[in-house]
Parts: C-alpha cells; structure tokens; sequence
C-alpha cells in the first residue's frame, strides 16, 4: 500500500537527494508536497532548490510551499559554506510557481482533514515548521502517522558543536515541541547517517546510470564531500537527508531501538543536543525509535536503482 508523505526540508545538497529518492518511488510513496524551512540555507534558497529538484526529475507538478524563515526563539544560523551556490550550477531553474499558501497552514488544514495516522512526515531539516503546526493545531498530533526525522547525534559527537547535529541544533525549541508531541517518531542520527558514505565506486555507479539525476546526484555529492572532508574527513562522504526516504522504502536495511530523547535547550554549552536513554537508566517513557545501523551496501543499491527510474 503507498505511504502518503509530506517532506519538509531546507535543500542542500542531501536534502536534494532524498527528494529525489522520494519522487523515484511513486509505487511505494505518494509524495503529497514539499515544505521548505530555512536551515542549510534562508528561506528563499531552501523554497528555491526545492522547486529545481522537481524539475531535474520531471516533477514541476509537484506543490512546494515555503514554511518558516527562521526559528523559533534564536536567530537562523545557516550552513551556506557547504550547500551555498553548487545548486546554481548542477540544477535547472524552475518554471514551476511556488504555492502562495504558507507551509505551516498547508500542514495544518491537510493533516486536520485526514484520517487518523494517514500522512507520514519525513523532516530532513529544522523541525520549526512541524513544531509552529503542532502549537498552531494540537489535534493534528493523531493525524500523524509517523515523524520520521533526520536529525541528532546520540552516541557520537555532533557536527555543529560538540554536543549537537545541524537540523536539532538550528531549533532545539522545535525539536523539543515534536519529541514531546506523543507522535510516533523515527529518529536517524549522525551515529548511522555516518556509516553510509558515497564512496568513490558509488559515485561512478550514479554516473554510469546514464540520465541527468544520476549525473546531477554524483556531482552534488563530489562537491559536498568537497567541502566537508578537510574537516570530518572520510565521513565528509556520509549522506544523511536520503537515509529518511530509503528507510520508508526499505526498513529492513535499518536497526535500532525504543528509547527516550530528550532535547537540551538551556545550556549554552550543549543546546540541541540529543541526549537518548539507551539503556533505560533514566525510567522515561520512550518516545522514539532511535535507528543505530544500517546497511549501507543495500542503501546505495536502493539509491541507484531508484534514481536511475527518472529522467
């Protein structure tokens, strides 16, 4: 049966890849809409590269609304030195308009006219525009699904700071408002997203497909890598945003448990860090499934099968 998805997102390079992925699988997910949020880049760029993505794969049909420019309580910090300008180069501009409804009214009145658990929501960015829906519209909490998230790190170092991942720590105050929500969520933290690495024969593999994606996918990623491996070196190559996409397709690839998260929002030291139960010490009641391993081998076989169905 197809999955009915609403992804919210704030492309970036990987964000660009799992939307992709998602538009590959129309047998498996019914991409509702794309929801952008400022993140790696301002609002404007985020809307933007949504709408290049879907006319890369032939999807201008495809409605992208613009959600939240900033956070809720702290200033946008973005991440421009890694995703800035490299979607100027590889994606065509879009034709297609952007919707004039705003992104957190279009999740509100979608998710409050479904059934209960129909939508799943992948956020492969800040969690602001879910969190400003859930404030905005408690009751929608049942209509959710599943919030299948891209984001923390819970055994690992963060990314941004020592203690935190980009997308948590860009709105901690968010990320606590979805975590304590009551809806079911599937966190994929920096501890997998770090074990599925674009290597060298994955990128020749993408760019043996042949058609545009694949093309556009493979440099995408070569500049990514690019601009990442002086500082996290090998890991420079993981690829985070798609793992959320290919765990709706393929959950048998990923492993992990039913913990407790909680969100670190006061200290200045840690903000936005993750901080998981893993072993129950602490008595909470779990509220996420927490996803520690993957088959990486298997992700990029999805990945490239899939890809290589579009243009």
């Amino acid at each position: 049966m197809r999955c009915g998805i609403i992804i919210d997102t704030d492309p970036g390079i990987d964000d660009a890849v799992a939307l992709l992925l998602a538009l590959a699988a129309p047998e498996e997910l019914d991409v509702l809409s794309i929801i952008a949020v400022a993140g790696n880049l301002p609002l404007a760029s985020t809307e933007r590269n949504a709408r290049r993505v879907c006319e890369l794969a032939g999807r201008n049909d495809m409605p992208v609304y613009a959600g939240c420019a900033h956070p809720l309580l702290r200033p946008l910090a973005t991440a421009e030195h890694i995703h800035g300008e490299a979607d100027r180069l590889l994606l065509p501009e879009p034709t297609m308009p952007l919707q004039s409804k705003h992104g957190v009214d279009f999740l509100v009145e979608t998710l409050g006219a479904a059934e209960a658990g129909a939508i799943t929501l992948c956020a492969l960015g800040p969690l602001t525009n879910i969190a400003m829906a859930l404030v905005k519209a408690p009751e929608i909490a049942t209509k959710i699904g599943e919030l299948v998230i891209m984001g923390g790190a819970c055994f690992e170092l963060g990314n941004v700071t020592p203690a935190a991942e980009f997308n948590i720590h860009v709105d901690p105050h968010a990320a606590e408002i979805c975590f304590k929500s009551g809806v079911p969520i599937t966190l994929i933290p920096l501890d997998l997203t770090h074990q599925v690495q674009a290597t060298p024969q994955r990128l020749d593999a993408l760019r043996a497909l042949g058609n545009r994606c694949g093309a556009a996918v493979a440099a995408l990623l070569t500049i990514f890598e690019e601009r990442r491996s002086e500082r996290f070196g090998e890991r420079g190559r993981a690829l985070h945003d798609p793992c959320v996409i290919a765990c709706l397709l393929q959950p048998g690839l990923f492993d992990g448990r039913e913990v407790n998260v909680e969100i670190e929002t006061a200290s200045p030291l840690t903000l936005g860090m993750t901080v998981a139960d893993w072993w129950g010490v602490t008595g909470r009641k779990p509220n996420a499934r927490l996803m520690n391993t993957v088959d990486a081998a298997g992700f990029f076989d999805l990945l490239t099968e899939r890809l290589g169905r579009l243009p």
